[in-house]
């Protein structure tokens, strides 16, 4: 009796550490991700808002997203970001990940053909993969969408939502940033 038994409890001990180690890798599930409190939520980019009164239709605009600054004692890898609220007239073309070295700091919002915005596709985008904060610590690689303007924006866009592993289990939160691109009127 004893060598059944035990056989069906290795079986669900196999089964468990299978379906333990599967759920440790991969992309962010939003329907099995939980609330997530380990970015810091109160930093420069969330107490205001980022923009211009100067966009033309047709532009595109980088928006750096705030900073991953892990405050919990895990580490985090960081797995998809995104704009929450994107208004009619603004396209999302895509996010990227960048190291604050290669880009001379952090480009809060810049103009595609600004003099002094970094040429993002000559730069490693480190968005290919997750992106790991040690617990404690400000991330090096901050993100940033990239946006057309294709009708003048009503609102703002708004609200950056972080998907993230932390100890082999899925969490998003969602941090408050804004930003305006106000088409300039035509005279």
């Amino acid at each position: 009796m004893a060598g059944p038994a035990f056989s069906a409890r290795s079986r669900a001990l196999l089964l468990l550490a299978v379906l333990v180690l599967a759920g440790g890798s991969g992309p962010v599930d939003a329907a099995e991700a939980r609330t997530g409190r380990a970015l810091a939520s109160d930093g420069m980019q969330s107490s205001g808002t980022v923009g211009t009164e100067n966009a033309k239709i047709g532009e595109v605009w980088y928006f750096a997203l705030p900073v991953p600054d892990n405050t919990s004692s895990r580490p985090i890898e960081i797995t998809d970001v995104a704009l929450k609220r994107i208004p009619a007239g603004i396209e999302v073309l895509g996010y990227g990940a960048y190291h604050l070295e290669d880009t001379g700091g952090l480009p809060l919002l810049a103009d595609d053909q600004g003099p002094h915005t970094p040429d993002f596709g000559k730069l490693k985008n480190y968005a290919l993969k997750p992106v790991k904060v040690e617990a404690g610590e400000s991330s090096d690689i901050f993100y940033l969408a990239e946006l057309k303007i294709t009708a003048p924006p009503k609102e703002t866009a708004r609200w950056c939502r972080f998907d993230y592993r932390q100890a082999g289990r899925a969490y998003s939160q969602t941090m408050d940033c804004e930003v305006a691109l106000t088409v300039a009127e035509s005279k």
